[in-house]
């Protein structure tokens, strides 16, 4: 399946039950599937330990999948509630044991996040997404614009309260966004009908839905497929 003819869902944001999630990645892969997902993000909760165990765990489910499955699945982490001082040295390590995609677990205004986890998961160099950014920053929308990193339009209840903040810091910085589920159980994965009603109430343009749920998630399937 080449990334440009991938129709569907792509979600870079789940959670197996080797974190806070219910399924086991087999059958988070494969509810996915019957839900249209074209490409799923198996990112569960970590700090440091721990993580090479993970991603080989994942690694064993997610070469079944692709072998039968119409499903790209990308193997990962979310490093979550990891103090800010420490994010650098916990993404690094996650990169080099094999992570594809890092994400970071953003300062959310619904959990105690530790203050400046934004800033440094966008300045640290080994980040792909900052997820539920909450109250993010003029500063560190124009930071992740230029380092790359991707700033999350989050589906996850309580995370999504700050949704248009989010929304409009990124437009004003020309920063990337991209709409994930952040799914715990099976009914928080996305549809590719949910998907767009999601973008559309955190305030992006109908005329960019392109670019958010298309071109923006192809070129950091590409960058993290580059991994392998």
């Amino acid at each position: 399946m080449s990334v440009d003819e991938s129709p569907g869902v792509f979600d870079f944001h789940t959670h197996t039950f080797y974190s806070d999630g219910v399924l086991s990645p087999m059958e988070q892969a494969r509810r996915a599937a019957m839900n249209g997902y074209a490409v799923l993000g198996m990112t569960d909760h970590t700090g440091v330990g721990g993580v090479p165990r993970l991603l080989d765990e994942l690694r064993r489910d997610r070469e079944i999948i692709e072998r039968h499955w119409p499903l790209k699945v990308i193997i990962g982490v979310e490093l979550t509630h990891v103090p800010a001082e420490a994010i650098g040295e916990a993404a690094r390590f996650a990169r080099d044991s094999g992570a594809e995609i890092v994400v970071v677990h953003g300062e959310t205004p619904v959990e105690p996040v530790p203050e400046g986890t934004n800033h440094a998961s966008i300045d640290c160099g080994y980040v792909d997404i900052l997820a539920h950014p909450g109250l993010l920053t003029d500063e560190d929308a124009a930071l992740a614009a230029e380092r790359g990193v991707l700033l999350e339009v989050s589906a996850r209840r309580g995370h999504s309260l700050t949704n248009g903040h989010v929304v409009r810091c990124a437009e004003r910085a020309g920063a990337k966004l991209i709409v994930n589920s952040d799914a715990h159980e099976p009914s928080d994965l996305l549809t590719v009908g949910f998907q767009q009603r999601v973008a559309l109430g955190a305030g992006i343009q109908e005329s960019d839905l392109a670019t958010v749920l298309r071109e923006n998630p192809r070129w950091l399937l590409e960058r993290v497929l580059s991994r392998r």
